[in-house]
């Protein structure tokens, strides 16, 4: 499978990346280990998670995720060079755990490590932006945890284009290692926190865009038709939303588009993702042997430009 290059990192990954939100929540561990297992033998390689992950759900405390990932490490120790482990800091892991200060990046790192039981982390980064912290004090503290061997590359999630493009400033003006990757919220539905500046900024300065919410949380499978579809999962009630005019005739084009190729809606959206211009790869989770079959067929899908064409008209 053709792995594409992570910015200027060095780092190379799959067109699809595998979201780890789900392992220690809606997925426990013996089947995070098994949907684990079946990612890498697919031939893919990216395992996207963070530190807060899953805090939310009821008992939880945050980095239950990453310690599922380090448990699956640990049995499988063969596997380690076989994959792209990224994680991320600055979400509140509790009281005074939070942000992008030089000295809670250093703790919430070597803690990120811990759990996942690494000796370093391939693709390390700033989860939100922190307006109390100097980017070149984060920026700082990045470099000392690449020079230490801890971090081989860092990147950011959920800044625009502004922001990004004063991140690379300072980093270039202070000679500190800049951010290689950009996490934004992009899918069929949602496009406008990336479309614009904030793409051509990353274009321009070749900067690697991994996709989250790549599936608009579900909507975008096609299993939420109606309000009485929400209690199919526990991520339901984010997607209501979704269910306007707007939302169905997105869906109509991926089912036309689905029938053309004998696919599933999920696959044709992940696709069309991966076929954008600028984008390096899609993040998708899945909680079962089926739905990760369905992500790697994602993989193979190839969208005509007339294909393209009308799903995009289908958003506008």
């Amino acid at each position: 499978m053709q792995k594409r290059k992570l910015g200027k990192s060095g780092l190379e990954i799959a067109p699809l990346v595998l979201g780890g939100n789900v392992f220690g929540w809606t997925a426990d561990e013996k089947a995070s280990f098994a949907l684990l297992d079946a990612f890498v033998d697919a031939g893919l390689n990216a395992i996207d998670t963070a530190d807060v992950y899953s805090s939310w759900a009821p008992g939880n405390v945050g980095g239950e995720s990453e310690s599922v990932i380090g448990r699956w490490l640990k049995s499988n120790p063969g596997k380690r060079d076989k994959v792209v482990l990224i994680t991320k800091v600055g979400s509140e892991m509790g009281p005074g755990k939070k942000g992008l200060s030089a000295a809670y990046v250093a703790e919430a790192a070597e803690a990120s490590l811990r759990r996942l039981g690494v000796a370093a982390i391939d693709l390390y980064l700033s989860h939100w932006p922190d307006p109390e912290t100097g980017y070149a004090e984060t920026l700082e503290a990045y470099e000392k945890l690449i020079q230490a061997g801890r971090v081989k590359a860092i990147g950011a999630s959920n800044l625009d284009a502004g922001q990004l493009g004063e991140a690379l400033k300072v980093a270039k003006d202070e000679g500190l290692p800049r951010y290689e990757v950009l996490q934004p919220e992009y899918n069929l539905y949602d496009r406008g926190k990336l479309d614009g500046p904030l793409l051509a900024l990353c274009r321009g300065e070749g900067i690697g865009v991994i996709t989250y919410f790549s599936l608009a949380k579900g909507f975008l499978s096609g299993k939420y038709r109606g309000e009485a579809d929400l209690g199919k999962s526990p991520r339901g009630g984010g997607i209501a939303s979704y269910l306007n005019p707007r939302g169905f005739q997105i869906l109509g084009a991926l089912d036309e588009v689905a029938l053309n190729h004998d696919a599933k809606p999920a696959e044709v959206a992940l696709a069309w993702v991966m076929a954008k211009p600028g984008v390096t790869a899609p993040i998708a989770s899945a909680t079962t042997p089926e739905q990760m079959a369905s992500l790697v067929r994602a993989t193979t899908l190839t969208l005509g430009e007339d294909e393209v064409a009308a799903l995009d008209a289908a958003g506008v």
